[in-house]
């Protein structure tokens, strides 16, 4: 973590003139620290990665947060090399929250009953705010692990008032956190609705101390909440070869994932997000890369999935979900990567067909019993106008699955299979 110690208060002109290794900081021992790492990455002329100064204001605390910057005084722009950083506290940023396939979710809700929806990945409120603003019959519990996306929720939905609760926490969580939050709202604890929105927020991408992004030098961190858990620093140069392979591969990057775990291991130790993506770059052939995008994109979201534990956390955030929904009440799931999304439609097609194991194609003889039914079949993907004005949308999935009215006997079903809301019957 960098702290003040590590950069050092400025002095006096002549003090730091005659010692220029310290604008940048070094650790106790003489060792270079995280920001000093960087300084030295964005500085290699053959690195293509932004280099990132944000400005800050003057420091009236002891101790600066993870995601501070260094600017010299006098300068705007990026710095000359060497110059003198000055210390001060991290200037807020908006958190910005596109909500992929906005209309289709509100749609999906109307016809649920009135109460309350959790919102598990609230991000900024995006979601949640077009959900309140169009059914009266609805109230939202939003939960996120980002202390920012928390806050900013807070600001979006405060016209709402007690229409919307907001709660800091792991998905995993959601519920004991919707119990509480509903108890202390004088609610039983029935969903009407879940809403998980998988993945990364703009916000996260686009504020590069936070680490998530390639395009950008910074403290290679990708947590999505700050103050818990371990880092992609830690992951990289602390897991062995084998272990890398085998997280790379799981994200889609089987072709190359051993020559990138072999780089990873050789370059270490690597305390940057562009050490990283010039390492991943560097150890896929040059043909490859000039087609399907940034190299390192499937490296960085493997990570950032490792990291933050998200396909472990999902299964039994979705099986509480939908444990807590009323009759009628919708379970909603955007997912953005191919795992997320081979996940969500295993855990619903256990749901709808209530756990039957027999042969697919033929009654069924297990006593099995559904309470569950798709809303549609198959997944639903953002048409070319949203991709287009959101180019982050394009991975999306989403997937729904609704609670009976009453249970059904899954040997009803016969060589049908469970049945869509589009009249459709099967599993895509």
């Amino acid at each position: 973590m960098l702290t003040t110690g590590q950069v050092g208060r400025p002095e006096d002109t002549s003090s730091r003139a005659a010692a220029p290794a310290r604008a940048v900081g070094h650790d106790i021992g003489g060792r270079p620290s995280l920001y000093a790492d960087a300084l030295a990455a964005a500085e290699r002329p053959d690195n293509h990665i932004q280099r990132v100064w944000p400005m800050r204001s003057p420091s009236t605390g002891q101790r600066e947060a993870l995601s501070s910057a260094h600017f010299p005084a006098g300068h705007s722009g990026s710095p000359p090399t060497g110059g003198a950083p000055v210390e001060g506290l991290q200037m807020s940023q908006p958190f910005t929250h596109v909500p992929v396939l906005r209309d289709d979710v509100v749609s999906l809700f109307a016809s649920v009953p009135p109460g309350w929806v959790v919102d598990a990945t609230v991000g900024g409120g995006g979601h949640s705010a077009a959900l309140l603003a169009a059914h009266p019959h609805l109230r939202v519990v939003g939960i996120d692990r980002d202390p920012d996306a928390v806050a900013a929720a807070r600001t979006r939905l405060a016209p709402f008032g007690e229409r919307a609760l907001l709660r800091q926490a792991r998905f995993d969580e959601l519920g004991t956190v919707v119990a509480s939050a509903l108890e202390d709202a004088g609610a039983r604890a029935v969903l009407v609705g879940a809403l998980f929105d998988l993945g990364v927020s703009s916000h996260q991408l686009d504020a590069p101390a936070r680490g998530f992004s390639y395009r950008a030098d910074a403290p290679l961190d990708m947590r999505m909440d700050p103050t818990r858990g371990v880092t992609a620093a830690e992951l990289v140069n602390e897991l062995d070869e084998a272990s890398l392979v085998r997280l790379f591969a799981d994200s889609g990057e089987g072709r190359f994932a051993r020559r990138i775990a072999r780089a990873v291991v050789a370059a270490r130790p690597i305390a940057t997000t562009g050490q990283l993506a010039e390492v991943v770059r560097s150890a896929i052939p040059a043909a490859t890369r000039r087609t399907g995008g940034h190299p390192a994109r499937r490296v960085f979201q493997a990570l950032r999935i490792a990291v933050n534990e998200e396909l472990d956390q999902l299964s039994p955030a979705l099986g509480a979900a939908l444990s807590l929904l009323a009759p009628g009440g919708r379970c909603l799931v955007l997912s953005y990567h191919s795992g997320e999304d081979r996940l969500v439609k295993a855990v619903f097609a256990d749901a709808v067909t209530g756990g039957c194991q027999c042969p697919p194609g033929l009654p069924c003889q297990c006593g099995a019993v559904r309470q569950y039914r798709l809303v549609f079949r198959g997944a639903r993907r953002p048409g070319a106008d949203e991709v287009a004005a959101n180019p982050r949308a394009e991975a999306a999935r989403l997937r729904a699955a609704e609670r009976l009215e009453q249970p059904e006997d899954a040997a009803g079903e016969g060589a049908s299979g469970p049945v869509a809301e589009d009249g459709r019957g099967g599993w895509q």
